[in-house]
């Protein structure tokens, strides 16, 4: 198996999306498919599933021998860390070539300017884990927010309270939170938005954990705009599209209402 990224944007992606991942959980398993890369995991607390497919052709190159091992673990701290010694004149290559015990990793100066070639070899571990399947579900609510907007959003909530409230109604779209420093509530206007559908007649109230929003918020650097869906009693959806048509999707429960 051997991946290799060479693109500016694209190593930021993708540099960004195990730092995610980071905050979120220990350890991640990579299944290899002929035409995708595919992640799927929880977090910790088993409060937000992520759900990630990266197609070979985001790759600068994507190579996979049919005698490959077509899964792998990882501790996403040590795999995050190694990436963040790329430079920009960097690309990542990415190979494993049947060491059960390690992934290879070359961070390498394709310029042969300025910066040296840097080489790991990461150790793997074992997860014991089996893949969810996630239906297909018709959402009440769906819109799209700038990335870096909502980045601001949650930030800003979060210094008010541990909940993030949606509201939303056919002319209308509030996000809010309150807690013990008092509330805030952001109004925004749907007519700026690039995209914001509700079902007809619907009105939607629904809570979920700040921090988790958060977390999948920190980074801009995934997409210009971050869409989310929404149904009642049902997880949030939040998706980035990753271009070459990969998704990154983060699915977090809602918070319980108290009767």
């Amino acid at each position: 198996m051997k991946l290799h990224i060479s693109d500016k944007t694209k190593k930021d992606v993708f540099i960004s999306l195990f730092h995610l991942l980071k905050q979120n959980t220990t350890s991640i398993t990579l299944m290899f498919y002929e035409d995708h890369l595919y992640i799927q995991g929880m977090d910790n607390s088993h409060v937000c599933l992520f759900d990630i497919k990266i197609m070979a052709g985001w790759f600068a190159s994507y190579n996979l021998d049919s005698v490959d091992q077509k899964m792998i673990s990882m501790d996403t701290s040590i795999f995050h860390m190694i990436l963040n010694v790329c430079g920009d004149e960097h690309s990542i290559i990415l190979h494993y070539e049947g060491d059960p015990d390690h992934l290879e990793i070359d961070i390498k100066n394709e310029t042969g300017k300025n910066d040296f070639n840097k080489q790991f070899s990461m150790p793997l571990c074992t997860i014991d884990s089996e893949l969810m399947n996630i239906p297909e579900t018709e959402y009440d609510a769906e819109f799209s927010i700038p990335s870096k907007k909502m980045q601001e959003i949650t930030s800003q909530l979060s210094m008010f309270g541990d909940v993030m409230d949606v509201n939303c109604t056919e002319d209308a779209l509030t996000i809010g939170s309150d807690g013990t420093n008092g509330k805030m509530k952001v109004n925004v206007p749907i007519d700026d938005l690039s995209e914001y559908a509700i079902s007809e007649d619907t009105t939607l109230s629904v809570s979920y954990s700040l921090n988790y929003i958060h977390k999948m918020c920190l980074s801009t650097k995934l997409a210009s705009e971050v869409e989310f869906s929404i149904l009642e009693d049902q997880p949030m959806r939040i998706r980035y599209d990753l271009g070459s048509e990969s998704t990154a999707l983060f699915y977090i429960a809602p918070k319980i209402k108290d009767d």
